[in-house]
């Protein structure tokens, strides 16, 4: 799942595990785990993550390239936050290659958008999920939600701007793709969800 920071991949990506009961392996979710254990990893990706900027492709490749050969994977799986760089999908391709084809869905959404969303999302401190304004408890596991450290508006505007230059690139990398599927993410999550399950079930 491609789109800015925002633009709802780990809310859609939660849907459709639902449906096809299949892993949703969300390298956020993995990353803001390592930063809570306090391990020597953990604290540098927590420096990289206050700063807006990307996780080391090495690192970010070699954490997904362990958890895509676990049993639960061999029948699908839906990949959250990964690949973001051009490095990234070419290593992804790699691993998959005697997989079924990446269907790819690209989440759009513009700039002014994305920063009223992020000004309102808090994160499980329990899971990792991302929530959005209302509530104060996961409705995934009932842990707390808190702000997330890295959804400032000064941090998000950095995030954008390595988002621009880093991984917009993708688009092209997979736009010629059959499997290449563009939604629009402005609208109620719902309505996005059916569509990329239109796009998902054209491609199966």
């Amino acid at each position: 799942m491609l789109g800015p920071p925002g633009a709802g991949k780990g809310t859609q990506a939660r849907q459709l595990r639902r449906k096809w009961n299949i892993p949703h392996i969300s390298t956020g979710a993995m990353l803001r785990e390592a930063v809570a254990t306090g391990t020597p990893l953990g604290r540098e990706v927590a420096a990289i993550m206050e700063s807006g900027d990307l996780i080391n492709d090495e690192v970010i490749t070699r954490v997904v390239t362990e958890r895509l050969a676990q049993p639960d994977t061999k029948v699908g799986f839906l990949l959250d936050g990964f690949p973001r760089t051009i490095p990234q999908a070419e290593s992804l391709d790699r691993i998959v290659a005697d997989r079924a084809p990446l269907i790819i869905i690209d989440i759009v959404l513009t700039e002014a958008e994305v920063v009223r969303r992020l000004a309102s999302r808090t994160v499980c401190a329990e899971c990792g999920a991302n929530a959005m304004g209302e509530g104060s408890t996961c409705i995934d596991c009932g842990g707390p939600l808190v702000p997330r450290a890295d959804d400032r508006e000064q941090v998000v505007r950095n995030r954008l701007k390595v988002y621009r230059d880093q991984t917009e690139p993708l688009v092209e990398y997979y736009g010629k793709r059959s499997t290449y599927c563009r939604i629009d993410g402005a609208r109620l999550p719902d309505d996005v969800t059916t569509d990329i399950i239109g796009a998902l079930e054209s491609h199966t």
